[in-house]
């Protein structure tokens, strides 16, 4: 399996969002990657459900939803009927991690779990065999532009070897400071998926910033 670029559409530019989803699809990424933040769980707002009902009316690729939000459970349908492919919620909001993961799937969509920098890998040890995704935060959660957090490449090779040793089939997933001086270590680790949002979106020509980053990973 080839590994994906996932642009982060909270860096994209809100005036002209149809535009930047068309550059998306006619791109060389794999996914649309979604942060829903509600000002509770992480200190910033992003956009709601109108937005991505938006979003879904265009994309053409994989929706990959990040819920960075307390009390997710009650927005899972909810989502699913607005489009989203994969639902990832975060482990430090969910009391009840195993019911919501089969609450995701049950709603028909590929079910991920986010965890924290300060958040060991060990948590995902009785839930990784459930997992389709899981989606490590380089960076703390809330804004984008942050500076990549050194210590993601170790989490990942942890990660890694639980995955190896569970037989788990779930992707790694790395969201926050990818640029193309990182992408490849971060590969080579064992990452499958790369969350890229200021990197790309701020980028002089984000498609070819796209096309760059899928070459340099595969």
């Amino acid at each position: 399996m080839s590994n994906l670029i996932a642009p982060s559409i909270l860096a994209a530019d809100f005036a002209n969002l149809q535009r930047d989803i068309e550059m998306v699809n006619n791109s060389d990424a794999d996914w649309f990657h979604i942060d829903i933040m509600d000002g509770v769980f992480v200190p910033n707002i992003s956009f709601g459900m109108p937005v991505l009902k938006s979003i879904s009316k265009h994309a053409k690729k994989t929706i990959d939803v990040h819920l960075m939000i307390v009390d997710p459970d009650r927005y899972i349908q909810t989502f699913a009927d607005l489009g989203s492919n994969i639902l990832t919620v975060h482990y430090e909001a969910c009391t009840h991690l195993h019911r919501t993961i089969q609450a995701i799937k049950a709603a028909g969509m590929k079910a991920g779990v986010a965890i924290n920098p300060h958040t060991p890998i060990a948590v995902l040890e009785d839930i990784i065999i459930d997992l389709d995704l899981v989606c490590l935060m380089s960076v703390n959660p809330g804004f984008g532009g942050q500076s990549f957090i050194e210590n993601t490449y170790k989490k990942i090779q942890q990660l890694k070897n639980l995955i190896d040793f569970t037989k788990s089939s779930c992707l790694i997933e790395i969201d926050g400071g990818v640029t193309n001086q990182n992408a490849n270590k971060l590969i080579e680790v064992g990452a499958n998926v790369l969350v890229a949002g200021s990197y790309v979106f701020s980028a002089k020509n984000p498609t070819e910033t796209i096309a760059e980053l899928k070459k340099l990973i595969n």
